[in-house]
């Protein structure tokens, strides 16, 4: 690909800017500038969370980015069930986390460092405003405009889990990524949270649909549904509040494209394909994309053939991850019949429900937590 390539990107979320970083550190006498239309200070939600390996694909290409994300994450290697005032721990399922703001700052910082050019509070109507550019990367998130404007070009598809959600933060910290399940009279809640700085944690509060209407949730404001999840939650919370950004109830929006460009527009991240919040991997995903691009871009010397190796070598790979998340995301559409099985037996639905994980895996990477379920199955044994 020419060294002078011009590259608009769209979308200043992660994906967005690590696309950018990326290929101007890569092509320094490339123009690449990046537009989005929040605040270069704003975000919604909180924490996000990586696998344990959470940097280790970036690591090998990337070593820097990795030494200045690292030091700022909070980690720990069990996940929390708690069920009915009981709790048990999965060993061996570690994880990292750090705030989104924080991230994206350090991606701003790294994209401004080598020379890549970012347009913030600039909203974008139409791709006719790139016109000169030769590739409009598309990493607007999952309402992408990009995507909207061509979506029969693009095959796209949307569909949306039963489930309602409302993403919350807290000042309660948490020592692991935890998970509690939560009956009330009226309906059984969830709560994904864990902490993402010494003094923050994301509280993500799930329920199914039959609850939401019970609680009527939808002719609820914001304040009022946070002062509900509040109750619910109090032993959790254990006296500290729910903060609220934007934290309205959503249904989980699935998104898909069979077709990864158009023209000289490539889409990455949500705006191509959304992973459930579930399996912690939305923001590696879009992260990964833009890897995935750049390299096809630098493998191919012609556009066209460059955006089909991108889609033909990364599709695979997103397509697998998807399913295992939509499997994932079915377990949690049922959770309030998964709660009336005893602790052992619910996390050890919990752990297989993607079908990634086996017994002989679990073994292996979760061996006391495996040791006790076994030990709970036998004979005689007392859940």
């Amino acid at each position: 690909m020419r060294e002078d390539l011009r590259i608009a990107v769209i979308g200043g979320g992660p994906g967005g800017l690590y696309c950018a970083y990326l290929w101007k550190k890569r092509h320094p006498q490339a123009q690449v500038d990046l537009f989005e239309q929040n605040a270069a200070d704003a975000t919604w939600g909180f924490g996000v969370v990586f696998s344990e390996q959470a940097l280790d694909f970036l690591r090998a290409d990337d070593p820097q980015t990795v030494d200045a994300i690292a030091p700022r994450m909070e980690s720990w290697s069990n996940i929390t069930l708690n069920l009915r005032g009981e709790s048990t721990a999965i060993d061996g399922i570690g994880f990292a986390s750090i705030g989104r703001l924080e991230l994206l700052q350090i991606l701003q910082a790294r994209a401004r460092a080598v020379g890549a050019a970012l347009h913030y509070d600039t909203t974008i109507e139409s791709v006719d405003a790139f016109r000169g550019y030769d590739l409009i990367v598309a990493a607007d998130g999952l309402n992408s405009m990009v995507r909207r404007r061509f979506e029969q070009e693009f095959g796209a598809s949307i569909s949306y889990s039963t489930n309602h959600f409302a993403w919350y933060g807290t000042t309660k910290t948490f020592a692991t990524l935890s998970q509690t399940f939560v009956a009330t009279e009226r309906g059984t809640f969830n709560a994904h949270h864990y902490r993402y700085s010494p003094g923050m944690s994301t509280f993500l509060v799930e329920c199914d649909a039959a609850t939401f209407a019970a609680y009527g949730f939808a002719d609820k404001t914001v304040a009022q549904s946070q002062a509900i999840c509040e109750e619910v939650f109090a032993d959790t919370l254990d006296g500290h509040r729910l903060i609220s950004n934007k934290s309205v109830w959503r249904n989980f929006p699935w998104i898909w494209n069979e077709h990864w460009s158009h023209r000289n527009m490539v889409l990455i991240g949500d705006a191509l394909h959304s992973a459930h919040f579930s399996i912690g991997s939305g923001t590696r995903l879009a992260i990964e994309d833009a890897i995935a691009l750049t390299k096809a871009l630098d493998a191919e010397a012609h556009l066209p053939r460059a955006l089909a190796r991108y889609q033909a070598e990364r599709k695979p790979i997103v397509q697998k991850l998807v399913t295992a998340a939509r499997t994932s995301a079915g377990w949690y559409e049922t959770f309030p019949s998964h709660m009336r099985l005893d602790l052992m037996d619910f996390a050890y639905g919990y752990i297989t429900r993607s079908g990634r994980i086996d017994d002989a895996r679990l073994r292996a990477m979760s061996p006391q937590f495996m040791a006790r379920y076994e030990a709970s199955r036998k004979p005689g044994s007392t859940p």
